[in-house]
């Protein structure tokens, strides 16, 4: 049996949960040790990698890289769930803003920004979701939280109804919520607004483009092809920097052994700071992942694939 190791770059379909994504990868590739590495909600498609093997050791890291959206934003109405889908709690009969003023207001949400989770989100509050309190008619404060927008680019303004409808390409940190920005940025024009469409077109250096179904994926497995779709662990963390062992420290680097900074080549321009994470490699081999103790001299290892 293919003992299967890698990042498998799904693109998920509308209508399946994270988990459900896991569950059928199981079933896929014949195997239990499968993660994935970021929440899509279940009417949401697009990038969610999949860590296979020994890969779901990095989850960790992949799950915390900028993700991007291609999000539509409807001006003029607001539902309890800031998403389409929910039930209608506000709703003004014209909107005026202009696609300057739309602009300007969705630039000034770029930067570290506060949100307040919405009910309707699986954040917990002493125990529970709060989805599950929302469904039973509660609603708690809820702690507002920063994350980051790194930018916002406002691609398309249709005034083809009542309602603008305004598409926006979002780079954003983990943890923000598309919704709540929408909801967020037709408050600072002035109006409701929700979420009206959401598609995940990345996640960290994983695009769209490379992704695959699961109906491809049953394809090329059947024609002996999915392995070529994998991405191995050393390619999946590339957004860190590498460096060579030496010959003589491949063994004791893979015995999980502190290395002597000159037994270690960084490559070409890599300036690495203390405790900051870098590949290394010994070869063509990923001995695993090390950190810099400029004190000692030394490099530490934090997480081995050996």
């Amino acid at each position: 049996m293919t003992e299967w190791e890698g990042v498998f770059p799904l693109w998920k379909d509308a209508g399946m949960t994270s988990h459900d994504c896991v569950a059928k990868a199981r079933k896929l590739f014949r195997m239990k040790r499968i993660g994935h590495t970021g929440t899509l909600d279940p009417d949401v498609s697009g990038v969610l990698p999949l860590c296979l093997g020994r890969a779901t050791r990095i989850v960790e890291y992949v799950q915390e890289l900028p993700k991007t959206y291609e999000a539509e934003m409807t001006i003029g109405y607001a539902t309890d769930t800031e998403d389409a889908s929910g039930a209608v709690v506000e709703r003004v009969d014209a909107v005026e803003a202009t696609e300057e003023q739309i602009r300007a207001a969705a630039g000034a949400f770029v930067g570290d920004i506060e949100q307040t989770p919405p009910m309707y989100s699986a954040v917990k509050v002493e125990g529970k979701r709060l989805y599950e309190l929302a469904r039973a008619g509660i609603e708690v404060s809820r702690k507002s939280r920063q994350v980051t927008i790194h930018a916002i680019e406002v691609t398309d303004i249709r005034r083809d109804g009542p309602y603008p409808k305004v598409r926006m390409t979002v780079t954003c940190s983990k943890g923000t919520y598309i919704r709540t920005l929408c909801a967020d940025l037709g408050r600072a024009l002035g109006y409701p607004a929700v979420m009206s469409a959401l598609v995940r077109t990345a996640s960290g250096p994983i695009r769209q483009e490379s992704c695959v179904t699961f109906a491809e994926a049953e394809r090329l497995m059947a024609e002996g092809k999915l392995a070529s779709k994998l991405l191995s662990i050393g390619e999946a963390l590339a957004f860190l920097p590498s460096g060579t062992v030496s010959e003589a420290a491949v063994l004791p680097a893979l015995q999980g052994r502190k290395l002597y900074e000159k037994a270690v080549r960084l490559d070409d321009g890599v300036d690495l700071r203390d405790d900051a994470l870098v590949r290394l490699y010994g070869g063509e081999r990923l001995i695993g992942l090390y950190s810099k103790d400029a004190a000692a001299e030394c490099f530490v290892p934090r997480k081995l694939f050996t």
